[in-house]
């Protein structure tokens, strides 16, 4: 009998909890190879081979050839691996000699440059088979013709997932990405901080409350809390700006036409004026997020809030542990003239473009049993929990009306962060225009607002100087319906 996922997923979540292991997984030792994809002797495979070893066995099934599966993934990937090796034992039916491998990048950025240079050298055997990306750069390996299609094969899936669950890989009316995660950019706050002080979480719905709350924290605590951080580097722009404050202000980088309108948009202005606000009046500690000084700093209740991303509660869960049972989650605060939560923030698992991607359907399949096979994913997060590990909210609409994601977190007091991350998709912001020159305006506009925190410019020459070197080095960017 054909083992089950969630059999195979229970085993090895009992086995890391006998070891007491925080970090690791069973499969960890295989999921910081950094080697080319095209290592494997399944790369070197025929075609001819490859078609036969996938023809249909007995008519209704598709047996997959030998080899390694490799997939570029960022993060702490060797989580991943742990269901992707569960799941390939339940199906050694179809896959019996088949193996995925997780290469770890920098960044979906630097994912996206591998395959690109990768593509632009002909040697498409040295293609990963699948990758993890954002919509940026959905938007450029598409337009490229590197990403796979999966418009008709997401059709029958996209009304069982939740709204918008597609759209941030929708190029041209086509989907190139099949979705991952969606989650929101919500507020997290230390209850106990701002019980201490004696100051009403409640009133951080608003921006202008949310200020205040950082105003008050300061003068009360003698300047030893901060609301919360900012980064010297690139991630202000990417967890401040694009991903947070400029959706909620309805702010642009282009107009319509794809004309550079940064330098006098109000939204911007009123985005990075509210950051300008806060960082000026120290109320944020400058510190690099993800980092030993920050996790100290919030163990040591020196930082109060986090606006950022709903992921943002595994790397509290695993480095945060002095604080536990603190911590609350509420939606982001919102601009009064807006009225609009944090926007979603999408993950996408792209399936590559190299000649004969015999796995193709393999992956597919995956990407479906990870999205709606509730038993297996259930199976999975309680291994995550268990080792303080990442997981995501599922997009799949049954599942979230599972009670299993309604279970309250000792780490949030009692609260269910699972039920909260779902309310707080409701009402999300619109995200940014995303334009095959995205990756390289981030850059420019990043580089501007280090520039900002370091102290070299103010926030208005920083956005006159982001508008300035837009219309110097892009010009104008190519709008695609």
């Amino acid at each position: 009998m054909r083992r089950t996922v969630a059999g195979l997923l229970a085993a090895v979540m009992t086995a890391s909890m006998l070891t007491g292991c925080g970090g690791g997984s069973s499969s960890a030792s295989g999921t910081q190879a950094t080697t080319a994809a095209g290592g494997d002797s399944a790369k070197t495979e025929s075609k001819a081979e490859s078609a036969a070893s996938t023809e249909s066995a007995g008519g209704d099934k598709t047996v997959y050839p030998a080899g390694t599966i490799t997939i570029y993934g960022t993060g702490q990937p060797q989580y991943l691996q742990e269901y992707y090796d569960a799941w390939l034992d339940a199906h050694r039916d179809i896959a019996p000699d088949v193996k995925i491998e997780i290469v770890q990048t920098e960044g979906h950025a630097q994912s996206r440059e591998k395959i690109t240079m990768t593509a632009l050298s002909g040697a498409d055997d040295d293609l990963p088979d699948a990758t993890y990306l954002d919509p940026v750069n959905i938007m450029d390996l598409s337009q490229a013709g590197i990403l796979k299609d999966e418009t008709e094969f997401l059709q029958p899936y996209i009304d069982k997932m939740v709204d918008g669950a597609t759209a941030d890989a929708t190029v041209s009316g086509k989907i190139y990405g099949l979705p991952e995660s969606v989650r929101p950019n919500v507020l997290f706050y230390n209850k106990d901080i701002f019980d201490k002080y004696g100051i009403d979480p409640a009133t951080m719905s608003t921006f202008d409350g949310y200020i205040e709350a950082g105003r008050q924290l300061k003068e009360k605590s003698n300047g030893e809390v901060y609301l919360s951080y900012i980064s010297p580097s690139s991630k202000t722009w990417r967890y401040w700006g694009r991903r947070g404050l400029m959706p909620q202000a309805n702010a642009r980088i282009w107009d319509e036409n794809g004309a550079i309108v940064i330098g006098e948009d109000e939204g911007t202005k009123m985005a990075m004026g509210t950051l300008d606000t806060l960082y000026s009046e120290g109320l944020l500690l400058k510190s690099e997020i993800m980092e030993p000084a920050l996790y100290d700093a919030i163990n040591e209740q020196k930082v109060a809030t986090f606006y950022i991303g709903a992921f943002w509660d595994e790397f509290m869960r695993k480095n945060c542990q002095a604080t536990a049972g603190q911590w609350r989650v509420m939606p982001s605060p919102e601009y009064e003239s807006v009225g609009k939560a944090g926007a979603p923030v999408s993950s996408y698992f792209c399936i590559v473009n190299k000649g004969d991607n015999v796995y193709a359907g393999l992956l597919e399949q995956l990407w479906k049993d990870f999205t709606f096979d509730t038993e297996s994913r259930n199976t999975w997060v309680k291994s995550m929990e268990s080792q303080n590990a990442p997981y995501a909210n599922p997009i799949s609409l049954e599942m979230l009306q599972d009670d299993f994601w309604k279970e309250p977190s000792d780490f949030y007091g009692g609260m269910s962060f699972r039920e909260m991350e779902g309310k707080c998709l409701e009402n999300g912001a619109t995200n940014l225009v995303v334009t095959p020159q995205d990756a390289e305006a981030d850059e420019i506009i990043s580089s501007e607002l280090e520039n900002y925190v370091a102290g070299n410019q103010t926030m208005d020459q920083a956005i006159a100087n982001m508008d300035k070197n837009l219309k110097a080095k892009i010009g104008q960017a190519e709008i695609i319906k």
